[in-house]
């Protein structure tokens, strides 16, 4: 019998969260190769629109070791 998508998420979120991170690259470099350009092209616009925000002003930069602690302590309640 062919397991579910239920029984297989299931499975797969019991797994140590690096396992878990190892299957999720797989999965999506599994996904359709022609629709990869495209997403391709979204991030690069993000980015470009993200490092113009940076550069005018718009937004405020947090120094990655303070994030990392933002992102710890919503984590660790």
């Amino acid at each position: 019998m062919t397991p579910t998508v239920e029984q297989i998420t299931e499975e797969a979120l019991s797994l140590p969260s690096e396992a878990r991170a190892l299957l999720a690259d797989r999965l999506v470099e599994s996904l359709n190769p022609s629709e990869d350009g495209y997403v391709r092209q979204l991030w690069q616009k993000e980015a470009i629109t993200r490092r113009d925000d940076v550069r005018a002003g718009r937004v405020k930069t947090v120094p990655g070791d303070e994030a990392l602690e933002r992102v710890r302590g919503i984590f660790n309640k």
